[in-house]
């Protein structure tokens, strides 16, 4: 009884286990389509092949890369690969990496000498070729889906909508990517209500090395062989892609565009900015009243020392030269009433300079010295 009760404590803890912890192994990409023609291929072990795995290796580690693409190429001519790799652009990073690394390996699987293949899935896609296929339009080969459900339950005829849906979806495409530079993302989504119960998903993308002239002729083509009268319908292609369905196939949050700030909320950011611009001038002001007045405090007081400077020099002038004799006078007369000699005076002032006059004393005039 004791042992029926423990293996039953431990199946227990084991379903408790097995429902908590996370699942650690990634889900393989959605699988849509692939194209390899076998009219053209390459040796075992030639060097195409080798340039083609190390061309998927490449790919493989730029998977990480923020706008979901990337082309490069590997080897020389005549066998040089070309390759890129587009992610849908509502994705992340790291679902962009883990569709292409899938992918990398995938093809090699479905096309293992085929010397140029495509393949796609809901995520991503991934080409590569032995004829330089960057920036050029490519419409074929292309997938059309469709979802099997019929369309009902709206008042305007359903291909008619998507069609009208599709079209304004390819204006903002174009209109978003006409004036960006090269390698930047050319993605867009809409929403369209269809009645009250029932709302109208519609995606539209291609691959960044195209012009936009180029990207909206990819997508008219798309949009000719779109699936009309169903629920759902795609055309996938090695440029571009389009897809409608009647339920959100994408991150809604990712393609959501941010909200402008309340008028509320922006008055009281430019009012935040006020006291703050006001605080600053405050302080560079202060700082520049303390920097004046130290200047001149210092000036004031060179000044000073240059003047007490002269004093002393001139005091011990007067004191050396009291030392001697006036008119052959004594020297403790001339300690009483000091002396200087002539010549020196009129050094000392410039021969009596007006210039160096400083003004009028009950003794006479009074000089500057020069030292």
């Amino acid at each position: 009884m004791q042992s029926s009760t423990v293996f039953i404590t431990l199946w227990l803890l084991l379903i408790v286990f097995s429902v908590l912890s996370p699942v650690t192994e990634a889900q393989p990409p959605t699988y849509r389509d692939h194209v390899c023609p076998n009219t053209t291929t390459f040796l075992i072990n030639s060097t195409y092949q080798a340039n083609r795995d190390t061309l998927l290796t490449s790919l493989s580690s730029n998977g990480s890369r923020g706008n979901g693409f990337y082309n490069t190429t590997s080897g020389r001519n005549p066998d040089t690969v070309y390759g890129l790799f587009l992610c849908r652009g509502d994705l992340s990073t790291s679902v962009c990496q883990a569709c292409v690394t899938f992918a990398s390996t995938d093809i090699s699987r479905r096309c293992p000498v085929e010397i140029a293949a495509v393949v796609w899935y809901d995520e991503c896609l991934l080409r590569y070729s032995d004829e330089n296929i960057f920036s050029a339009v490519a419409e074929e080969p292309a997938t059309i889906l469709f979802n099997i459900k019929n369309a009902t339950g709206t008042e305007i005829p359903f291909d008619q909508l998507v069609a009208a849906t599709v079209v304004m979806n390819m204006n903002d495409i174009t209109t978003q990517t006409e004036n960006k530079p090269a390698g930047s993302k050319k993605f867009a989504t809409r929403e369209t209500k269809l009645s009250s119960f029932q709302t109208l998903y519609t995606l539209a993308q291609c691959t960044p090395d195209l012009s936009g002239s180029g990207c909206s002729r990819c997508l008219q083509g798309a949009r000719e062989n779109l699936p009309n009268g169903w629920q759902g319908g795609r055309v996938l292609s090695p440029s571009c892609n389009i897809r409608y369905e009647t339920y959100p196939f994408y991150n809604l949050a990712a393609v959501s565009p941010q909200p402008p700030p309340a008028p509320e909320e922006e008055k009281q950011n430019k009012s935040n900015r006020i006291p703050v611009l006001v605080a600053s001038l405050s302080a560079i002001f202060g700082l520049a009243v303390v920097f004046i007045s130290a200047f001149f405090i210092w000036r004031r007081r060179n000044s000073r020392d240059e003047e007490n400077s002269q004093e002393v020099q001139l005091l011990g002038l007067v004191n050396e030269h009291s030392r001697e004799t006036f008119n052959g006078e004594n020297g403790e007369r001339s300690q009483e009433f000091p002396s200087i000699r002539l010549d020196v005076l009129h050094a000392a002032t410039n021969h009596f300079f007006d210039e160096n006059k400083l003004g009028q004393g009950g003794f006479g005039p009074v000089y500057k010295v020069i030292i």
